[in-house]
């Protein structure tokens, strides 16, 4: 069971060493450097907190104003980890924003699977290529965790999907979702048919068949891949992909943001029974 210790501000300002991780959430250059590297992901808010216990994420410290203490107290008891007891301000000085929900967890990063081992027993694959907005991702891991994907690669250039903004975007689904990171795309790209699967590209072609089409064609194994924000997929990545698929629009519209495609993509696609 942890102990609850109270930090005051200090009288000069200084930063308590204690409260060191949540030190400038706002700052993205500083947490994408720091992060990573230092093996933490911050995980913000009681549900969000309580979905990286559930998935087996060990916490190095947990930062709470008071009135969270009780809402929370279950999870305090089942953990070692210190928990760091604030006010309001304090919590707004040391993270650089107004920490509404009054729960922050710092956890511990796993180490991340080889694609061939995520890839073996899965039916439902999907490719995030160089998605670099943070709130896109968060809503399309949260797409693929609501509609039966079991595998999601990132590629190299891909954004952090534990980076507070993703995980809070996506209400805890990347915590939920098995994932990974390529090392090298498209070069990587054989691993999925290696591993069984048909590769289709989201794209806007001419020669693409409709989403329609590619879900009655259901695929026992599937892998869906989705460009960055504006310009798509790659040229190598469809040069990859076994089949180009597009989704028909109406009223003069060419495209649905990203994460939107996902959903769409996702439902329509989803494993039958």
């Amino acid at each position: 069971m942890a102990e609850i210790v109270t930090v005051e501000a200090s009288p000069d300002g200084s930063a308590d060493p204690r409260l060191a991780d949540y030190t400038d959430l706002t700052d993205f250059e500083l947490r994408r450097r720091r992060e990573p590297a230092e093996g933490l992901f911050i995980a913000e808010g009681e549900k969000v907190i309580r979905r990286a216990v559930a998935a087996g994420y060990e916490m190095r410290s947990m930062l709470l104003t008071a009135k969270w203490t009780e809402v929370m107290r279950d999870v305090i008891d089942g953990t070692a980890a210190p928990v760091y007891q604030v006010a309001p301000d304090l919590a707004e000085r040391v993270t650089g924003y107004h920490v509404h929900r009054g729960a922050l967890a710092s956890m511990r990063r796993k180490p991340l699977p080889p694609p061939a081992d995520l890839l073996q027993k899965a039916r439902r694959a999907v490719v995030f290529e160089d998605m670099v907005d943070h709130a896109n991702l968060g809503a399309a891991f949260r797409n693929a965790a609501a509609l039966g994907v079991d595998a999601v690669l990132l590629t190299p250039r891909c954004a952090d999907p534990l980076y507070r903004r993703a995980v809070k975007v996506s209400m805890g689904a990347v915590l939920q979702v098995p994932w990974t990171r390529l090392e090298s795309w498209p070069k990587d790209a054989h691993l999925l048919g290696e591993a069984g699967f048909v590769t289709a590209a989201l794209c806007l072609d001419e020669n693409a068949i409709t989403l329609d089409e590619l879900a009655e064609r259901r695929h026992d194994r599937l892998a869906l891949l989705f460009g960055t924000e504006g310009d798509g997929l790659t040229p190598g990545a469809l040069a990859a992909a076994d089949v180009r698929v597009s989704i028909p629009m109406d009223a003069g519209v060419d495209s649905l943001n990203v994460a939107a495609t996902s959903a769409v993509a996702l439902y329509m696609t989803r494993p039958r029974a």
